[in-house]
């Protein structure tokens, strides 16, 4: 028996090797854009939830630096002793009222938005449904929360209808979990449907907007207004990090809603406030999202000239192959294995594309991911996909 306690480490790591999931870090240089600096290459960015661009936006980097000086470069502690300022409070209204709620809570990542709201909502006397797709946060704020755990399979409505009327009078509390976008697929979310079984058997709704913030709906608002269904009951949750370029979370809802999350959600009472730098920049990007409608239009003729591009260079896929349905800016090429995949993504990078190969067990199936930016040119989505098509035919 081995003496030394982490020996498992290393064997586990060969492990994790031999199944083509291993994974390391990529240094960018330079902004944030539809091209990058990658190892000394400059890369068409086909890897980035930059959606419209504005991480490296120059409104974005002067609020930063306005309120880097102003107020410093940290926040300094809990926002209920020492970390609130004004920012904080201007950027809930901001987000409220973009999302057209009572009121809005930021915190300091999006995975601390969910983990701290889910385990503030159910316990375990409670009972949570909750997407087999969903993002890891959303499943381990419900594994924290001490509920009962079911999970239903992909946007199936009729096995969440099932699994209410079978377990719903069995506990306290419901609540059902799902994204809005799932971002390794790119389709969406049976909202109104989710609503109606959510309102049928008395059970809370939180939607994941991650991927859908400053991208869906006419505004801009996400999932929630795409559908139609701003003003009815649910929790909104959302982060700054992707279309608004920023860092941080928030939590949208009733008045009350938010009061009680104060209260009780250990990942915004016990955590450093967001920064005044991310504060503002998140602030400058929702005024740009109001503002700027055409950035938003732009990126979705972008996403259709992609679109139009894969399915004619894809045409004649080979069955190991499938081009996922997406509603989004995300489209995602299905692959039959982690080495092809990674074999496919690195055939893309020697000819001048940056697009990510994600493999179990982040997904249940490898891919290639390809996310469309506002600022892409249609020369870089049509010559992406020819340089798709001619990575498989090798």
């Amino acid at each position: 028996m081995s003496t030394d306690p982490y020996a498992w480490i290393e064997p586990s790591l060969a492990t994790i090797h031999r199944a083509d999931w291993y994974r390391s870090v990529t240094p960018i240089h330079g902004r944030s854009g539809a091209t990058v600096n990658l190892d000394g290459q400059c890369l068409t960015n086909f890897a980035s939830n930059d959606y419209l661009g504005l991480a490296g936006d120059d409104r974005l980097i002067q609020a930063a630096i306005a309120a880097t000086q102003k107020y410093g470069t940290g926040s300094t502690g809990s926002r209920l002793i020492t970390g609130h300022r004004p920012l904080h409070q201007a950027l809930e209204q901001t987000i409220a009222q973009l999302k057209q709620t009572e009121d809005a809570l930021v915190f300091s990542s999006g995975y601390l938005a969910n983990i701290g709201t889910i385990g503030a909502l159910v316990g375990k006397r409670d009972l949570i449904l909750t997407d087999h797709y969903n993002h890891s946060s959303l499943k381990n704020g419900a594994i924290l929360s001490g509920a009962t755990i079911v999970e239903y399979r992909h946007n199936d409505l009729l096995q969440v209808q099932e699994l209410l009327q079978q377990q719903r009078d069995r506990y306290r509390r419901c609540l059902l979990l799902t994204d809005s976008v799932f971002s390794m697929d790119g389709d969406l979310c049976p909202l109104p449907q989710l609503l109606d079984l959510a309102e049928q058997f008395n059970s809370m709704l939180l939607i994941d907007e991650a991927h859908a913030t400053g991208v869906l709906g006419h505004t801009g608002a996400g999932c929630v207004e795409h559908f139609g269904c701003t003003g009815r009951p649910l929790i909104q949750m959302g982060t700054l990090s992707k279309a608004l370029g920023s860092l941080g979370g928030y939590v949208a809802g009733s008045a009350t809603l938010i009061d009680f999350l104060r209260n009780r959600a250990p990942s915004w009472i016990y955590t450093t406030g967001l920064s005044p730098a991310d504060t503002a920049a998140a602030l400058a990007a929702i005024t740009i999202v109001q503002q700027s409608p055409q950035l938003r239009h732009q990126l979705w003729q972008n996403v259709q000239t992609l679109q139009q591009g894969l399915s004619q260079a894809l045409m004649d896929l080979p069955s190991a192959y499938t081009l996922l349905p997406s509603a989004s800016p995300i489209l995602c090429l299905q692959v039959d294995s982690p080495a092809t995949v990674l074999q496919l993504g690195q055939t893309l990078k020697q000819a001048g594309f940056f697009v990510p190969a994600i493999r179990p067990p982040t997904v249940p199936t490898s891919r290639l991911r390809l996310t469309v930016m506002a600022t892409h040119q249609p020369e870089q989505l049509q010559q992406v996909a020819i340089a798709l098509s001619q990575a498989i035919a090798r």
